[in-house]
Protein backbone atom coordinates (compact mmCIF):
# COMPACT_ATOMS: atom_id res chain seq x y z
CA UNK A 1 0.00 0.00 0.00
CA UNK A 2 1.36 3.63 -0.90
CA UNK A 3 0.53 6.60 0.87
CA UNK A 4 0.56 10.16 -0.89
CA UNK A 5 -0.03 13.16 0.63
CA UNK A 6 -1.47 16.04 -1.99
CA UNK A 7 -2.10 19.48 -2.11
CA UNK A 8 -5.34 20.21 -4.65
CA UNK A 9 -5.42 23.02 -6.60
CA UNK A 10 -8.76 23.10 -8.21
CA UNK A 11 -10.07 25.22 -10.91
CA UNK A 12 -7.12 24.92 -13.06
CA UNK A 13 -6.71 24.98 -17.16
CA UNK A 14 -5.21 21.35 -17.36
CA UNK A 15 -5.02 18.79 -14.73
CA UNK A 16 -1.51 17.42 -13.46
CA UNK A 17 0.09 15.17 -10.49
CA UNK A 18 3.74 16.55 -9.60
CA UNK A 19 5.77 15.35 -6.98
CA UNK A 20 7.42 18.54 -5.07
CA UNK A 21 10.99 18.00 -3.74
CA UNK A 22 9.90 17.87 -0.22
CA UNK A 23 8.38 14.46 -0.80
CA UNK A 24 4.41 15.46 -1.44
CA UNK A 25 2.48 15.79 -4.38
CA UNK A 26 0.70 18.47 -5.91
CA UNK A 27 -2.47 18.32 -8.44
CA UNK A 28 -3.59 21.14 -10.39
CA UNK A 29 -7.41 20.04 -11.32
CA UNK A 30 -9.68 21.41 -13.89
CA UNK A 31 -12.86 20.08 -12.18
CA UNK A 32 -14.19 22.59 -9.15
CA UNK A 33 -14.87 21.82 -5.61
CA UNK A 34 -18.66 21.13 -6.00
CA UNK A 35 -20.50 17.83 -5.01
CA UNK A 36 -17.47 15.54 -4.77
CA UNK A 37 -16.43 16.39 -8.18
CA UNK A 38 -12.83 17.36 -7.84
CA UNK A 39 -12.11 14.29 -5.57
CA UNK A 40 -13.63 12.60 -8.53
CA UNK A 41 -10.87 14.07 -10.81
CA UNK A 42 -8.27 13.62 -8.03
CA UNK A 43 -8.56 9.58 -8.06
CA UNK A 44 -8.86 9.05 -11.84
CA UNK A 45 -5.43 11.25 -12.24
CA UNK A 46 -3.60 9.22 -9.61
CA UNK A 47 -5.17 5.82 -10.85
CA UNK A 48 -3.66 6.91 -14.93
CA UNK A 49 -0.40 8.26 -13.00
CA UNK A 50 -0.09 5.39 -11.16
CA UNK A 51 -1.28 2.61 -13.71
CA UNK A 52 -4.23 0.93 -11.20
CA UNK A 53 -7.95 0.71 -11.16
CA UNK A 54 -9.87 4.02 -9.77
CA UNK A 55 -10.89 1.07 -7.05
CA UNK A 56 -7.39 0.48 -6.00
CA UNK A 57 -7.39 4.60 -4.99
CA UNK A 58 -9.09 6.15 -2.13
CA UNK A 59 -9.02 9.29 -0.33
CA UNK A 60 -7.91 8.38 3.19
CA UNK A 61 -8.08 11.95 4.96
CA UNK A 62 -8.77 15.41 3.85
CA UNK A 63 -11.96 14.83 1.55
CA UNK A 64 -13.32 18.33 2.03
CA UNK A 65 -9.94 20.16 2.47
CA UNK A 66 -6.87 20.69 0.14
CA UNK A 67 -4.51 18.76 1.86
CA UNK A 68 -5.50 15.14 1.40
CA UNK A 69 -3.91 11.93 2.41
CA UNK A 70 -4.41 9.08 -0.46
CA UNK A 71 -4.25 5.74 -0.65
CA UNK A 72 -3.28 3.31 -3.42
CA UNK A 73 -3.56 -0.68 -2.09
CA UNK A 74 -1.93 -1.83 -5.77
CA UNK A 75 1.17 -0.29 -5.97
Amino acid sequence: MLLLQIKVKPNTRSSTLNKMEDGTWCAQLKAPPVDGKANEELIALVAQYFDCRKADVSIKSGASGRMKMVTIRSV
